[in-house]
């Protein structure tokens, strides 16, 4: 897919100035709307990475948490926790990744209604390769050095917090 053309302006600065005249100054517009942006563009980036090993980054995110497991296999309800997504949303991927073949569901035997997803030996082998590819295009933020890329995992830190993501 071609790159769409460069503006000749930055349509997010030209919108913080129109805000300005018309309801006065707010720089949390143009900080979420520049987050935003931002979003698009990551996602994209690292979907286009990810895309030819039949995973979005969503997908790819449950695989690599399988891989963090002991044994490679977490509860259903675990890994909407750790992924803090709807257990909806775990089941579509985990059976997007079934139908792969880089996942398997498993009865839990701690508990009877429950549900394990656990990561084949092809899973393992996706995750791998994929994660190296993205490792190669720093995960879409090669713009920004480490100490940078630390600066911005610190700034959205309070964010997450007050979200309660996590307890501080």
């Amino acid at each position: 897919m071609p790159k769409p053309l460069s503006l000749p302006f930055d349509p997010i600065a030209r919108a913080d100035e129109l805000w300005k005249q018309r309801w006065g100054k707010v720089p949390s517009m143009a900080a979420i709307t520049s987050i935003m942006r931002a979003h698009q563009i990551l996602l994209a980036e690292v979907d286009a990475v990810v895309k030819p090993y039949g995973l979005t980054f969503a997908r790819y995110e449950a695989l690599v948490l399988l891989t963090f497991s002991k044994a490679g296999e977490l509860p259903m309800s675990k890994i909407g926790e750790r992924l803090m997504v709807h257990p909806t949303s775990v089941t579509n991927t985990v059976d997007r990744l079934v139908k792969s073949g880089l996942v398997a569901k498993r009865p839990n035997p701690n508990d009877g209604r429950g549900t394990l997803a656990v990561i084949t030996a092809k899973g393992r082998e996706v995750v791998d390769a994929a994660t190296r590819d993205l490792m190669a295009m720093d995960f879409g933020l090669g713009a920004y050095d480490a100490e940078e890329c630390q600066e911005i995992f610190a700034m959205l830190r309070p964010l997450r917090i007050s979200a309660h993501d996590f307890e501080e």
